[in-house]
């Protein structure tokens, strides 16, 4: 099967755009400066063109179902590579961008009305937290998990939560665990309904909470590293129903009621079960 093909496909009989949801501002590019800097065309000190006028830039395919945050104000250029990182995770993690498929940074600018700068920087992070492979002269291919790696990634993360969270459950004081019962709680709202995005979100904010009390901060940077590469399939895997969510986010629960309890038998038994095909 052929690998993904990359979304600049040209075709000038198609509007680029139908008015749709709004871009994310980006204050590099002014509403005349920008377009001809992208296409490379010379600009006079002032900000206008040289006398020789380049050509159109063509039309390009848009990105189906890729989200653009609606009602996005005007924001400094590091907060719109976070806008942008942010909307790439959601279409991730929704399958918007499909694991294997080939995006190129200037047509997802186009998507978002911004430039391919920020578009690029925020891919970066991801090929960091390998949820895409940087494609030369291409773009990026979102990442394939196969069932080997998900199964290394999660035996990677029990080894690493489930002592620390048995340490915690000897020493840390019951109204320390019952102060984490709201974030529990967002991980069975966002379950409820549907909302993987979000789950996901909701899911490894409860676990870093959870790790944070052992105060290191090292361990708990990289179980979130681990954690958002286990997360990634959940943009295709057919499993990760409601009902999957559900079941994984009321694990949370049970294991806050068990450590309020100090019931080391029943903490132990929820952690090891939590990371043996569970979403999250």
């Amino acid at each position: 099967m052929e690998q993904g093909r990359a979304r600049d496909v040209v075709q000038p009989s198609v509007p680029a755009y139908p008015p749709g949801p709004a871009r994310i501002p980006d204050p590099a590019r002014s509403p005349e400066r920008s377009d001809r800097s992208d296409r490379g065309e010379a600009t006079g000190p002032s900000g206008g063109e040289h006398s020789r006028c380049a050509p159109a830039a063509p039309a390009v395919r848009p990105v189906p179902g890729l989200p653009a945050p609606a009602g996005a104000k005007p924001v400094r250029r590091h907060s719109v590579r976070g806008q942008v990182l942010d909307a790439l995770r959601t279409a991730l993690v929704d399958g918007e961008l499909v694991p294997g498929e080939v995006y190129s940074g200037p047509v997802l600018g186009e998507r978002f009305g911004v430039s391919a700068t920020p578009v690029r920087e925020a891919m970066q992070q991801l090929a960091v937290e390998g949820a895409v492979e940087v494609v030369p002269n291409r773009g990026f291919r979102v990442a394939e998990r196969s069932a080997r790696e998900l199964a290394e990634l999660a035996e990677v993360r029990a080894l690493i939560e489930v002592p620390v969270m048995l340490r915690l459950a000897r020493t840390v004081p019951a109204g320390r665990w019952a102060g984490l019962r709201p974030l529990a709680d967002a991980t069975v709202s966002a379950a409820a309904v549907g909302d993987r995005a979000r789950y996901a979100e909701s899911d490894r904010a409860f676990h870093g909470a959870v790790l944070g009390l052992s105060g290191n901060q090292q361990l708990v940077a990289v179980a979130d590293d681990l954690h958002r590469k286990a997360q990634w399939p959940l943009v295709s895997a057919p499993v990760t129903r409601r009902a999957d969510l559900l079941a994984d986010a009321s694990e949370h629960t049970a294991l806050l009621d068990a450590l309020i309890a100090r019931d080391l038998a029943v903490v132990q038994s929820l952690v090891r079960e939590h990371f043996t095909g569970s979403p999250g």
